[in-house]
């Protein structure tokens, strides 16, 4: 049949974004690299999986015909007992990234502002953004540290989130429990205070923050994800631990049947093999402590590293730096610097090979 010409009312436009949508950029993936181990842009766990855990998501392969469990509930059931919350205060979507759009899609719209320290992770301003809601950008310190006192200060009558990145990505230090404690103080009950704990099991610092202790205020979330220290990074499972009614409203906003079966076979088993996972998170942590000692060797100025990265603070150079590491892929933020992450001993020997080069330029 012959389709007849399209005709349109003089002045009439094509279709158009929200208006949300036109300062808002497309989030930047890693660079990848030729060969996967020599990819260090993008924080992933430098292991294969687990074998017990890659054993009950190939299970799960049997039943990609039917659709996943909606709920979760095996996953929220773990890990309730996990956390040692009741089940109605976890809210489970496909990374933490996912959880904290649904977070503040439920919570954030035109007209209102969310606190984000800057430079941490590049999704928050996206995530504010496409609300409608304005960010609030408060500097990390010099030595890449929240400023929480000038991010309370930034909270307004129009606040209704303050974002908390522990340990920060991309710098790598995080927030003590003491300071963690004046801000939760400072923040008004009926603002959000999110504390996104993405590398939490890598930390080492005895004085860091626990979010999940601050859980009795109706007004503090917390972030979690298996895409980091549990090596689950293309599965796709992040959660947060809330207030009932926090949650409810997070799951509200999820899509329906987003985490996959086998997303949820893995994560339950991965809180199975927490002795395992802590094995290869001792190791990173013990290749993060040698890469930042070299790197001091050198003579860089590095930030506490308590993630399974380290920041190279190059500014102006930092564009410049990531081209010379190839065939290394980093993370360049121009004009800021070099987010690197850990990968096996071998790889972490030719980073540092990179670095010796640049500072001494042969």
């Amino acid at each position: 049949m012959a389709h007849l010409p399209l005709t349109y009312p003089q002045g009439m436009v094509a279709p158009t974004p929200r208006p949300a949508l036109a300062g808002i950029p497309v989030y930047r993936a890693g660079r990848p690299a030729a060969d996967p181990a020599s990819k260090l842009s993008s924080n992933e766990l430098p292991f294969d999986p687990l074998p017990g855990v890659l054993d009950r998501a190939v299970a799960e392969l049997r039943h990609v015909n039917r659709y996943p469990d909606a709920g979760c509930t095996a996953l929220t059931t773990a890990l309730a007992g996990h956390h040692e919350v009741d089940p109605d205060r976890i809210a489970i979507g496909t990374g933490s990234v996912a959880v904290l759009y649904a977070l503040l899609s439920a919570f954030c719209g035109p007209g209102d502002e969310v606190v984000l320290p800057w430079r941490s992770f590049e999704a928050y301003p996206i995530a504010v953004e496409l609300t409608g809601a304005a960010g609030v950008r408060v500097p990390v310190g010099a030595d890449g540290t929240h400023d929480l006192a000038g991010m309370a200060a930034a909270i307004t009558p129009r606040t209704r989130a303050v974002l908390v990145c522990t340990p920060n990505n991309p710098t790598g230090p995080v927030v003590t429990a003491d300071e963690l404690a004046s801000l939760v103080a400072a923040v008004p009950p009926s603002v959000l205070l999110v504390v996104d704990e993405a590398y939490v099991e890598f930390v080492t610092d005895p004085a860091a923050a626990s979010g999940p202790d601050w859980l009795d205020r109706e007004n503090v979330v917390v972030l979690r994800t298996f895409s980091k220290a549990h090596g689950l990074a293309a599965l796709r499972v992040g959660y947060a631990l809330a207030h009932a009614p926090v949650a409810e409203a997070v799951r509200k906003v999820l899509p329906p049947f987003g985490v996959s079966d086998v997303a949820q076979a893995a994560a339950i088993a991965s809180l199975e093999s927490l002795d395992a996972m802590g094995e290869r998170v001792a190791a990173v942590v013990a290749e993060r402590d040698a890469v930042v000692a070299g790197l001091r060797g050198q003579g860089w100025d590095v930030p506490q590293a308590q993630g399974n990265f380290v920041w190279l603070p190059l500014g102006a150079e930092a564009v410049e730096f990531a081209a010379a590491a190839q065939p290394l892929s980093v993370r360049a933020f121009a004009g800021e610097g070099v987010r690197v992450t850990i990968g096996l001993p071998e790889v972490n020997e030719q980073f540092l090979a990179t670095t010796r080069r640049w500072r001494t330029g042969s």
